[in-house]
């Protein structure tokens, strides 16, 4: 039956709607299986009944009228169990229950299995026969691995709410998307979709007879994709740093290129019209870099295929046609994968919030929105976009929640919120120039984090007492090389200067993983296993001491920063790194640079290092509790994987032990443990540390006021009993309802939101 298999996949893939999926797929079963009736019931877990949704062979005006409840029936049992139900004589069962609009008296043998994804049963599949008899083991397998895709394309259906609008058509708008949260907010807002720039390679040949009209359409074109380059430009100046402005002058000098212009001209006036002619000579210039095998051609290739479309797009525009409508006043822009681009396409004053169907909250376009100050939903999952075009849409950033088309209760209440948020923004502004300090005195330094040279003035806005992770990584990023000392130098100094006497923990290369570099290109099976951190730079000591040279430079005469080394999983790391550390700094009393030796941390953020920690205290100054990768690593849950994804709580009683004893070890050695990563962010958490006896928080810059405010309403006393109990907890539901429960009763029942 495998190439029957194969066919009814195919169909049900293809279908037009889910009605129309179920209608193949009950009608292929039952040709395929000789049986007299295949039948589907979906799960309103609403109501906590099975909806008959599709038959072939039984009643069809029973269709959507049929509802069981969940434990009622051989329907129930086949959901309760799990498995399947294969009977001989049905009615002989006695969870059978006979539903006469069915019309099924005459059949006697049963074969029923779940509908499972991710653990919930989305439904049961059946299958019925007037024959007293058993189906047979192939049988079985054949429904079996049916409905396996089928629960698949059942999910897919949910998750676009689909389903939710055929089994109650009434209670549209209520159901959550669930994603991961990228940046915190909540907006109610209008989605727009980035339209797809047209491929190169799709371009048919065709002839003019018009070359003057083709040349004048394509100038047009030309001159529409430089001023869209330099709006870009402009728009996003104060967002983004030179390095990252960088990529439209490379663009717009692409663009002007004699050759890449006189060449597509040749065309034109040879006979061909313009789009074929822009074509050749893009694809021909693409070709010769992509064969070069070097990174950084390989980048220029892309980008020159980027700049092909986006003038192709305007070559396929008709040219009477006017421009497309401008974006909708509260703009929500949903994409697949989000780029600069896409967010430049949208006046800063009209972009109210960013939804990527891929991505992390660790993503670029995460950090550019928290950067920005916008909510952000990333890892949505596979969505059909075009059914959220134009659509109402409430995005929760604090959950990672979207809802598109809201009911009016639903949107009233997120109203309400938006109001609560507005009016304690406007009471945590004025706790900007006071200490993270308990109702008792005791007080814990709060740092932001930043990436870029524009988080200063972020950092410096939110109340924050120096930088307590800066990302060096993100200056690699967005460049077309590695940078030399010189440049690394400035960036460092800049940062340094605007916060010294203050603190700036600056970590060394951090790449790999979800972060590469797109001039060095690492390829492995499992990248978060694999080089990266401190193994890679410790694999490149030429990378490595150049950076730390270019580090040492910068402190002279400021004598604030402070260096950690990332992703440490033995002593022998952390050895080798200090002797570098070492070298690079006699390196440079040699040459006779000006330079100050800084503290030196190491990042706990594997289970290796954290039972290690006082062995790795005893080497440094300080440990910093990398929060993220720590709970990625110790759960063994991939974040960016939808399949578990809710699984990855900071929040699980493992990660609160391991913390515990990684502050008990810096602390018995005499080193501070700084906390960083999203644990650090959430507000109930960073007084549970508080409590747990950490030294420092770092936390991104629009939660730095949010765990300020927390931490002024509680005693010291208080936060430790809170870590005392919190210890003693089994889950992690538990544990958040504590923490729910003890910021309700310190009357911080506006930031509870972000927890639950």
């Amino acid at each position: 039956m495998l190439g029957t298999l194969r066919r009814i996949v195919q169909e049900v893939s293809t279908a037009p709607d889910l009605p129309s999926a179920l209608a193949i797929t009950v009608n292929r079963i039952r040709d395929a299986m000789g049986v007299a009736a295949c039948t589907v019931y979906l799960a309103d877990e609403d109501n906590r009944e099975y909806v008959l949704m599709a038959t072939a062979g039984l009643n069809p005006q029973a269709v959507g009228r049929v509802r069981l409840n969940a434990r009622q029936g051989l329907i129930g049992l086949v959901a309760e169990r799990r498995e399947p139900l294969n009977l001989e004589d049905a009615p002989l069962h006695p969870r059978f229950y006979p539903v006469c609009e069915v019309c099924e008296d005459d059949y006697h043998a049963f074969l029923g299995v779940p509908l499972i994804q991710y653990r919930r049963v989305l439904g049961v599949l059946t299958v019925q026969h007037p024959t007293i008899r058993q189906f047979e083991s192939n049988e079985v397998d054949f429904l079996v691995t049916i409905a396996a895709q089928l629960a698949s394309t059942l999910n897919h259906a949910i998750l676009s709410g689909t389903t939710q609008e055929l089994l109650n058509p009434l209670v549209v708008g209520t159901r959550a998307l669930q994603g991961v949260p990228g940046a915190p907010g909540v907006v109610i807002g209008t989605v727009a979709i980035p339209h797809l720039l047209a491929e190169l390679e799709d371009v048919p040949d065709r002839p003019t007879t018009e070359p003057a009209a083709e040349e004048a359409r394509f100038r047009t074109a030309v001159a529409q994709v430089e001023q869209e380059l330099r709006a870009a430009s402009d728009r996003l100046a104060p967002l983004l740093p030179p390095t990252e402005q960088a990529l439209f002058t490379v663009y717009r000098m692409i663009l002007s290129s004699d050759s890449l212009i006189g060449e597509t001209l040749a065309g034109i006036r040879a006979g061909c019209w313009a789009p074929a002619a822009w074509r050749d000579a893009v694809m021909s210039r693409i070709r010769l870099l992509e064969q070069a095998e070097d990174p950084y051609l390989s980048t220029r290739a892309e980008d020159l295929r980027d700049l092909g479309r986006r003038v192709l797009n305007h070559l396929r525009a008709v040219p009477t046609t006017p421009p497309s409508d401008s974006p909708p006043r509260r703009c929500v822009l949903v994409a697949e994968e989000m780029s600069v681009a896409h967010l430049a396409a949208v006046p800063p004053e009209q972009l109210a919030a960013i939804v990527c169907l891929r991505g992390s909250a660790l993503s670029h376009v995460a950090l550019l929105a928290r950067a920005m100050g916008i909510p952000a939903v990333m890892g949505l999952g596979d969505r059909p976009l075009g059914r959220f075009e134009g659509c109402e849409i409430i995005v929760d950033g604090y959950h990672g929640r979207v809802y598109v088309n809201p009911d009016p209760a639903l949107r009233a209440e997120y109203r309400q919120l938006i109001a609560a948020d507005a009016e304690l923004s406007a009471e945590l502004e004025a706790l900007r120039e006071q200490p993270a300090e308990t109702r008792d005195g005791y007080r814990i330094p709060l740092y932001a984090k930043a990436g870029l040279l524009t988080d200063i003035a972020a950092a410096r806005a939110c109340g924050a007492e120096g930088i307590g992770l800066y990302r060096t990584e993100f200056a690699f990023m967005v460049r077309e090389s590695f940078p030399g000392e010189e440049e690394q130098c400035q960036i460092y100094r800049r940062m340094l200067e605007a916060f010294a006497p203050e603190p700036v923990v600056m970590r060394t290369l951090d790449i790999g993983g979800d972060k590469t570099l797109p001039y060095f290109t690492i390829e492995e099976n499992n990248p978060f296993l694999g080089w990266r951190g401190m193994r890679f730079t410790l694999d490149h000591p030429d990378i490595f001491l150049t950076q730390l040279r270019a580090m040492l430079r910068a402190n002279a005469g400021l004598g604030n920063l402070r260096i950690l080394f990332p992703m440490i999983t033995t002593v022998e790391e952390v050895d080798e790194a200090l002797r570098l550390l070492k070298h690079a700094y006699l390196e440079l009393e040699e040459d006779g640079w000006p330079a100050a030796r800084p503290q030196v941390g190491v990042m706990i953020e594997i289970p290796s290092a954290a039972w290690q920690a006082g062995q790795l205290a005893s080497r440094v100054d300080f440990l910093s509790v990398g929060t993220n990768d720590l709970t990625q690593y110790l759960l063994a849950v991939d974040r960016d994987n939808a399949r578990v994804a809710r699984l990855y709580d900071h929040l699980h009683p493992a990660m609160l032990k391991t913390i515990a004893h990684i502050i008990e070890s810096g602390h018995l050695t005499g080193r501070p443990v700084n906390l960083c990563g999203e644990m650090a962010a959430d507000p109930g958490a960073a007084v549970l540390m508080l409590g747990m006896g950490i030294d420092s928080l770092s936390a991104s810059t629009v939660s730095v006021p949010r765990v300020k405010w927390a931490v002024r309403s509680f005693t010291y006393a208080e936060a430790r009993e809170l870590a005392r109990q919190a210890l003693e907890l089994d889950t992690v539901w538990q544990v958040r309802r504590l923490i729910n429960e003890t910021l309700r009763r310190v009357g911080l029942g506006e930031i509870v939101h972000d927890l639950d």
